[in-house]
């Protein structure tokens, strides 16, 4: 389905409002990937801090969505949509980009990747839950920095997300590789 169109400036007239439904309370301050002079750069510094899959974080629903939680505690897993706060404007207008500010790595579209920086700066992040008492999420592996408004949450279900039959780019494969082996080459090191 298509949108009607601003007929003057050929784009969508439908107006979108997201209303967050809590905030991300993390040990994560500062951003490891960001938007600079036109293509992305990766801070291994702030990255190396995060400690990968291992932060714990806090979801803290707002207090007027009293009930949204109840039997989420049945679930091992939750998808996290977040919205990533600190993107400047740069970052939002970003087209292309070498994944993760590497050089080495082909210069691919924006929705190839999964920078924040991005036209709607949406992210998603699928956590393990530790915890939930009240209206706050103990969770682990959620990589939104501290203050990240909470666009929505759902339970994580492998049978609706999973798919048999997945392909990622050659170059994907090589960075979750370099992650797993703890070796990420980084756009400010040599690169091979």
């Amino acid at each position: 389905m298509e949108l009607p169109k601003n007929k003057s400036k050929g784009e969508p007239t439908h107006d979108m409002r997201l209303r967050p439904v809590g905030v991300v309370r993390s040990p994560l301050k500062e951003p490891s990937m960001v938007a600079n002079s036109g293509d992305l750069e990766w801070r291994s510094r702030v990255a190396g801090a995060r400690g990968g899959r291992k932060v714990i974080s806090e979801l803290v629903i707002n207090s007027d969505l009293a009930g949204i939680l109840d039997g989420i505690e049945d679930f091992s897993h939750l998808l996290v949509l977040y919205w990533t706060h600190r993107v400047p404007s740069e970052g939002r207008s970003l087209l292309k980009a070498h994944p993760m500010g590497r050089k080495n790595l082909p210069l691919v579209g924006i929705f190839s990747t999964c920078s924040p920086a991005r036209p709607n700066t949406i992210c998603a992040t699928v956590v393990r839950l530790v915890k939930c008492q009240e209206n706050t999420l103990i969770v682990k592996g959620l990589d939104a920095l501290d203050g990240s408004p909470i666009v929505d949450i759902k339970p994580y279900n492998p049978y609706y997300y999973a798919t048999g039959d997945m392909k990622i780019a050659d170059w994907m494969e090589r960075i979750l590789r370099e992650f797993a082996e703890d070796s990420i080459a980084c756009s400010d090191s040599k690169e091979t």
